[in-house]
């Protein structure tokens, strides 16, 4: 195989969570449960929010781009570990492993930019609540949409084009259920440090502002929250953060957590299962938590199910 020339890599292998023949149909059917759990719980959501017109608000409108958002999220990755599962060969092509890479790392962004802009509505809410119709109009709503969709899409389209300029080697096993990104580049026989750069400098642009943003809207929200004379007023003020504020702490730290282990501990098979609560398992909640604490989505998923009775 010559380092340079892409169409004389056939394949990527990818090793999966576990070499043990016994544990397979464990990870299939665990792996398949929380998937169409993941599929099921976001869509119904999706549902919910489109179908009930009381739902027709800006924080809604985001929380059901941020279900599909996790649909496509899951479904970029899980359904290929089942199918090499099942069909028991572990290989992904060359293009399959880099279309994976622009999906996942464009999902995953979307996720991250979302949260960000629901973070930000919140704050309109609570800190300027008599302007909040007119700050969050559908204009600038679909705005802050489309600007996050325009970012998630560029720093992907930008990290899978650097991929495309690197040679490899013979040696092409991933530890891990997907094309993790970082793995590839460091399989690469040429130079990676253009996209190792790139990489350090999206995870600090499209990483730490978005945090940081967050965090600044939370600290304005408590600060309003607390100025509030009423109890029922505050009460009904943290609920209304409490499931973005637990899916954005589940989010954020599950990912944090694992590109710590990652620098810390050079197994990288445990880093491949470390990242499963990021990118299987934190989707699959994100439901649960707004669906159990929020009692519009509640009676929306009720009017829903009472809907598809009569009919």
């Amino acid at each position: 195989m010559e380092p340079g020339n892409h169409t004389h890599i056939p394949e990527f292998i990818l090793l999966g969570l576990s070499e043990e023949a016994e544990l397979q149909t464990l990870l299939f059917g665990l792996f398949l449960s929380m998937y169409l759990v993941t599929f099921t719980g976001n869509l119904l959501i999706i549902l919910a929010i489109t179908t009930d017109s009381h739902l027709h608000t800006p924080m809604y409108f985001f929380l059901s781009n941020l279900s599909f958002a996790d649909i496509c999220f899951t479904s970029t990755t899980v359904p290929k570990m089942l199918m090499n599962i099942q069909m028991q060969k572990k290989v992904i092509t060359y293009e399959d492993c880099i279309t994976q890479i622009f999906f996942f790392l464009l999902f995953a962004g979307l996720d991250n930019f979302l949260l960000t802009v629901m973070a930000y509505d919140r704050f309109v809410a609570i800190c300027h609540p008599m302007h909040y119709m007119v700050m969050m109009n559908p204009r600038f709503c679909g705005l802050l949409l489309l600007a996050s969709w325009v970012l998630s899409f560029v720093q992907s389209l930008l990290n899978s084009l650097l991929v495309l300029r690197l040679s490899f080697c013979t040696e092409l096993k991933i530890s891990h259920f997907f094309c993790e990104f970082n793995q590839v580049i460091h399989l690469a026989c040429s130079d990676t440090f253009l996209n190792d750069l790139v990489v350090y400098l999206v995870s600090a642009t499209l990483g730490v502002i978005p945090l940081t943003g967050i965090l600044f809207s939370y600290i304005k929200i408590v600060s309003s929250i607390l100025k509030m004379s009423s109890v029922g007023g505050k009460c009904k003020a943290f609920s209304t953060c409490g499931s973005h504020l637990s899916v954005v702490s589940l989010f954020y730290g599950t990912a944090i957590g694992v590109n710590l282990s990652s620098a810390a501990i050079e197994n990288s098979r445990s880093t491949a299962v470390a990242s499963v609560m990021y990118s299987v398992a934190t989707p699959m909640l994100n439901p649960f938590i707004y669906s159990l604490r929020n009692k519009d989505i509640k009676q929306a998923l009720r009017k829903l199910f009472q809907w598809k009775i009569i009919l």
